[in-house]
């Protein structure tokens, strides 16, 4: 069966003022199996998803997308499946300006397609960056948490990173004290920062 990404919609107003696109994490398995609604890395991004719609009082669509892959396939990327989901978006909403959502593995591929056409803001949620990550990400608004106590993704990473987008890009890096990986530890404050940055990126 040919595999493709997929876009749920959480809410979709008939003229938003912004578009949100709400990426999930979750590592790669030996039988590299189709990623499924239900797996856990994507349902955490749910009341993410949510919590943005709500606080764009109506003003923002606001989708998540499935990859066509788990983890990071050599052949077919997340920044990949990003792409594909922007261009169907730009079709749907002619310039309205984007703001990506990402957590671990979707915060990387929100930073690396953070330079396409309309995007304007973008969040990385516990990013799992890599110290050769680089990105074009001139003249965006960056928003970049880590939670302290995360052993999956390297804070340290993240920090370095922050610091060379901060040369060309409007940077913003804060920690969630106590926060791990999954979010599931402070998740009300990861959600709240993700929903304020994009309201105020896309509607202030």
């Amino acid at each position: 069966m040919e595999r493709r990404p997929r876009l749920l919609t959480t809410h979709a107003p008939r003229s938003p003022h912004g578009v949100v696109v709400v990426l999930h994490g979750g590592g790669s398995r030996r039988d590299n199996p189709m990623v499924s609604p239900a797996q856990l890395s994507v349902v955490r991004m749910v009341p993410i998803a949510r919590r943005i719609a709500r606080a764009g009082d109506g003003r923002l669509a606001v989708f998540r997308l499935l990859n066509t892959h788990r983890g990071w396939d050599r052949d077919h990327t997340p920044v990949m499946d990003v792409r594909w989901a922007l261009a169907q978006l730009r079709d749907r909403y002619p310039d309205v300006p984007c703001c990506l959502v990402g957590h671990s593995l979707g915060g990387r591929a929100a930073l690396l397609a953070g330079g396409e056409p309309g995007v304007r803001g973008i969040v990385a949620l516990n990013a799992w960056v890599y110290p050769t990550d680089d990105a074009d990400l001139h003249g965006r608004r960056v928003l970049l948490v880590h939670g302290t106590e995360d052993r999956v993704a390297s804070l340290r990473n993240v920090g370095a990173m922050a610091q060379r987008l901060s040369a060309v890009a409007d940077v913003t890096f804060t920690t969630v004290d106590g926060g791990k990986h999954a979010m599931l530890r402070h998740g009300s404050q990861f959600e709240q920062l993700a929903a304020d940055f994009a309201v105020a990126t896309l509607l202030g």
